[in-house]
């Protein structure tokens, strides 16, 4: 079969590797679409590939080629979406369900082959299979949508409370939603870009901040009578706007960082007192997972995206390439903030 493997930094080959075989309690996937994740750059561009030669690839989605001996959750045909996440089931972290926090884990797209390929192999528990109504770009977005929603999990959330979405990004859009499904009172989400605030408001945000004007913060603190948002989420992984978080957070809020930094942070003593005031909970948001393994995240994903409560848009769509030319899509995140949404693999062109 046609894969794109990496065999060093900025060394990513369109080559024929051999065709995985399904042993018993795997199931083989023809790959129809894989998402560029961000974690997968610097695997590309950097120096953060586990070892080489590697095919990456995790947020996926496809059609069952075949079964092996034992499966009986989907059979060749069944339309499915991949979860990446092996864990080892043992640990006493996967014991307890939290299956995001296994120490003995395998990745299905970095410690193992994953889906920049025509074909990819998995075990039984990492499909989730959808119907007609759902579209295999939709079971690409399976993976970024459950992340957002464990961000929700990881906090007492109850609807009919206001909430900050921070990031108008991909995440940012999921959680939003996530937000509004379960009975936000008040859903804003903020951001630089005025497309996103727009984008936002057509999935169901009931407002938008660009965070780039002057006085937004009074602004958006006027939006809940100056009284902050009881639900933060900061989805950008950016220092700015984890700062921001503890600013627009309400007393007794719930602070809840999902996206992931690139830079140190630090706080002034100030910006920090803010969580000592207002006394917030602070928490992080690793994966999606939950028990049983994979999770409601991903049963919920998948039934939201049937219904169309949870609404796909176009834009959330960068560029399509084909597998074929994988290389020159990596190559366009070596120009910063080129990319503008999600590239999507096509593993059958």
């Amino acid at each position: 079969m046609k894969a794109g493997v990496v065999h060093a930094r900025e060394d990513i080959r369109y080559e024929e590797i051999e065709k995985p075989v399904p042993k018993a309690g795997q199931v083989l996937i023809k790959v129809k679409y894989t998402g560029i994740c961000g974690s997968d750059v610097p695997r590309v561009n950097g120096d953060a590939c586990h070892y080489f030669p590697n095919v990456l690839g995790h947020e996926f989605s496809g059609t069952v080629e075949a079964v092996g001996e034992g499966v009986t959750k989907v059979q060749a045909g069944s339309r499915v979406a991949g979860v990446p996440l092996v864990p080892c089931m043992k640990c006493e972290d996967c014991l307890k369900g939290d299956y995001s926090l296994c120490r003995h884990y395998s990745f299905i797209g970095s410690r193992e082959f994953g889906s920049f390929a025509e074909y990819v192999v998995v075990p039984e528990q990492n499909v989730v299979p959808f119907g007609e109504e759902v579209s295999f770009e939709q079971g690409a977005f399976f993976e970024p949508a459950t992340v957002a929603l464990h961000g929700l999990k990881r906090v007492p959330y109850e609807g009919g409370k206001t909430v900050a979405i921070l990031g108008g990004g991909t995440i940012g859009m999921f959680v939003m939603q996530w937000a509004k499904i379960f009975g936000a009172a008040q859903a804003v989400v903020f951001d630089i870009s005025p497309e996103r605030l727009e984008l936002g408001k057509r999935l169901g945000a009931d407002g938008g901040v660009n965070t780039l004007e002057d006085g937004f913060l009074e602004k958006a603190m006027a939006l809940t009578e100056g009284k902050g948002f009881d639900y933060v989420f900061e989805t950008a992984g950016n220092t700015v706007t984890m700062k921001m978080a503890f600013a627009l957070a309400a007393n007794k809020a719930h602070v809840c960082f999902v996206g992931t930094p690139t830079k140190e942070l630090s706080f002034t003593v100030d910006e920090w007192e803010n969580m000592n005031r207002k006394e917030f909970t602070l928490t992080g948001s690793w994966m999606s997972y939950s028990a049983p393994f994979p999770g409601q995240e991903w049963k919920l994903a998948a039934h939201y995206f049937k219904t169309g409560e949870l609404k796909f848009d176009d834009s959330f769509i960068f560029r399509k390439l084909p597998l074929s030319r994988i290389a020159e899509a990596f190559e366009m995140y070596q120009t910063p903030g080129k990319v503008k949404g999600k590239i999507l693999i096509d593993s059958e062109q």
